[in-house]
């Protein structure tokens, strides 16, 4: 077992993380798995499924919820944070510049490094899918799991449908998949995990108790005080607590906070929505470019940071708090069998994802196919690193696409 990593080590790692992924929130899951699974071997293959799995069941982006608890399981509250912030800070820094004019990416329609980049996403998400029905779908039911998950999730993209379908993996998993798996061991996650960060139980609780009472109470404090920073926040925070289903689902949500009290006009929120599809990272980035426009001037950065802060902050509460006990309840037999089928419905999400949108993003023609199968030969037979494969992609993209 690898020794546990210094915050610095967690936060120049999750730096990297921010700079270079592009594609999405499920080619974000394809980025982390293969820096903290493959290459650092932070966690294993199976409580790495896990890990996304519970992600996917809270409210909030899972892929920023999963890198904070890569690093909350590594050190504590504070390695999920610096976890956290490297991921994000790349792509605030950059919707806070989009917020004051800086405008030099041009024409983001029809850049070809960005749609090099879309396809890139597309191999990197195969490769995860690949290795992960490799490792987490070894027997005949759990690949039926995984390829029914799929097809249920194509046919029903309704918002709730992730996590009804991981729910009924579960479920199954626990009626069905009883017998111990041979191929993903646990010792090794049990001796990282046993008197880790993980344990207490009060500063879990503490997390939870937080996260309801500034959902019951900050309305109150905003309506009585009328203190436009704490409107702000409460705005965004509710905002943040609401979204289930993935990162997009928070665009109505906002519109509806910030649009329609005359805070930030129509044309401005698409307008950041549209740089947020074009940076690496998380697409709730774009609540640092939201709050910037809506304080402007001085204080513009100010508000970009409080306003991401408030959007982030229920979605880190709520892993913080229902993690140490995610954890102690996964070592019983019975839970070993529902995560089973979580984890082949978590493939099965992934694969879905893979057909669309990743795949109906980035693969538009027959050259684009055969860029993403170039960028999938570099990434699995060559196993050249995944930066490498994005950053190729960007330059080939923007002189062939």
């Amino acid at each position: 077992m690898p020794p546990r990593p210094s915050l610095t080590e967690i936060f120049l790692v999750a730096l990297r993380l921010g700079c270079t992924s592009f594609g999405g929130p499920v080619a974000h899951l394809a980025f982390f798995r293969q820096e903290y699974v493959e290459k650092r071997r932070w966690l294993d293959e199976a409580h790495y499924a896990d890990l996304v799995a519970l992600c996917q069941f809270l409210p909030g982006p899972a892929s920023s919820q999963t890198g904070f608890g890569v690093g909350y399981l590594q050190r504590g509250l504070a390695g999920g944070l610096t976890a956290w912030l490297g991921f994000t800070l790349p792509s605030a820094v950059l919707m806070l510049g989009f917020a004051h004019g800086v405008t030099v990416l041009g024409n983001l329609e029809t850049a070809g490094w960005l749609r090099g980049l879309k396809v890139a996403a597309v191999a990197v998400v195969a490769q995860a899918v690949w290795a992960m029905w490799r490792s987490l779908c070894p027997d005949v039911p759990r690949s039926v799991l995984a390829g029914v998950s799929a097809g249920l999730l194509l046919m029903l993209p309704q918002t709730g449908s992730q996590i009804a379908v991981i729910a009924a993996g579960t479920v199954i998993g626990w009626l069905l998949l009883k017998q111990p798996d041979q191929k993903v061991g646990t010792d090794r996650w049990a001796v990282r995990s046993s008197g880790g960060p993980s344990g207490p139980a009060l500063p879990a609780i503490t997390c939870l108790v937080i996260f309801f009472l500034l959902l019951a109470l900050l309305p109150l404090l905003a309506h009585a005080t009328a203190n436009p920073w704490l409107e702000i926040f409460d705005r965004f925070y509710r905002a943040g607590s609401l979204v289930f289903g993935g990162g997009h689902v928070v665009l109505p949500l906002l519109e509806r906070e910030v649009v329609a009290p005359g805070w930030v006009t129509h044309d401005q929120f698409l307008a950041g929505y549209g740089a947020a599809q074009a940076v690496p990272g998380p697409l709730f980035s774009l609540g640092a470019y939201l709050g910037a426009v809506m304080t402007h001037g001085p204080s513009g950065v100010l508000g970009g940071a409080w306003a991401l802060a408030a959007i982030f902050l229920p979605a880190l509460l709520l892993v913080a708090g229902t993690l140490p006990f995610w954890q102690a309840l996964r070592h019983r037999p019975a839970a070993q069998a529902a995560m089973r089928g979580a984890n082949a419905a978590v493939v099965g999400v992934l694969l879905a994802a893979l057909y669309h949108p990743v795949g109906t993003a980035g693969i538009t023609d027959g050259r684009t196919f055969g860029f993403a199968v170039a960028a999938f030969l570099a990434l699995q037979p060559a196993r050249l690193p995944a930066w490498a494969v994005m950053g190729a992609a960007a330059a080939l993209g923007a002189g062939l696409l």
